[in-house]
């Protein structure tokens, strides 16, 4: 089934909700399953976006701009997944926990506006990688319409494009607490150090990027190909010093680069050992 098929069987499934709200963080996947949702059901969709620790401000505002930019109605709720018990230590099934919060919170919402339906946007390339979120959704009742019918990110991004949709190249984004290895305790503080060091990193003309937060060491990914451009020495030195001023005592560059899920990794190798 080629994508144009896809996204047919897709309007199907959403139309067939009758509403459906949707657990929105303005990035590639939810920001295309809002703008169906918005193309088939009008008013009968919603956006709902859970503003947190672990949540940039630069992608809470990013993530306004796009659901205005797609028309859909668009509600923020407060959350702090740090409240959570089993959350903050960070264990494998960290996602869990704060999937298992988002979508109480998104029904919630849902049903103060009669909306029976929530939904996510897994998509069919997720089943690849360590989802525990997945389960929670699962559980959860929350649907995953671009998993179910077998749309992957690339076929997304393709048919984003044709929308005419600001996130069709937007760099893969995942929460802040996916930059610390399982175990080690997950803190505001440590989120805000994480986040200062991206957006320098982003300021110097870095799209895809991920700080790694191991103690006093953050451990810098950047695509393979733009490694190189880390070395330049006046660049170099602007990245010390934000990690410097962030707290970090060092700052390692990652020579295999930028790739998605690089701390389950451990997992991976303890699994297949």
């Amino acid at each position: 089934m080629n994508a144009q098929k896809k996204l047919e069987v897709l309007e199907g499934i959403v139309k067939n909700t009758g509403g459906m709200a949707i657990a929105f963080s303005g990035g590639v996947d939810s920001s295309f399953l809002a703008a169906v949702a918005q193309r088939v059901l009008g008013g009968r969709a919603l956006a709902v976006t859970a503003l947190s620790p672990t949540y940039s401000a630069r992608e809470q505002e990013e993530a306004a701009r796009v659901a205005r930019k797609i028309g859909i109605r668009h509600e923020t709720v407060v959350s702090n997944e740090l409240e959570i018990p089993c959350f903050a230590d960070n264990p494998p099934d960290r996602c869990y926990h704060c999937k298992k919060e988002l979508f109480d919170v998104v029904r919630g919402v849902a049903a103060k506006h009669g909306i029976a339906a929530i939904a996510h946007g897994a998509n069919a390339d997720d089943r690849s990688d360590y989802r525990p979120g997945q389960l929670a959704a699962e559980q959860g009742g929350a649907l995953s319409p671009l998993m179910d019918v077998g749309l992957g990110k690339e076929e997304i991004r393709a048919l984003s494009r044709e929308m005419g949709l600001p996130t069709a190249d937007k760099p893969a984004m995942a929460c802040l607490a996916s930059r610390f290895p399982y175990g080690s305790r997950i803190t505001r503080e440590a989120l805000e150090a994480v986040d200062k060091v991206e957006e320098a990193l982003k300021k110097c003309g870095f799209r895809q990027v991920r700080v790694r937060h191991h103690g006093d060491i953050a451990r810098i990914e950047v695509p393979a190909e733009e490694i190189a451009e880390c070395l330049d020495e006046t660049l170099r030195e602007k990245i010390v010093r934000a990690a410097r001023e962030a707290g970090f005592l060092y700052v390692t560059l990652d020579l295999q680069g930028y790739r998605t899920g690089s701390m389950n990794e451990p997992l991976n190798r303890r699994t297949s050992a």
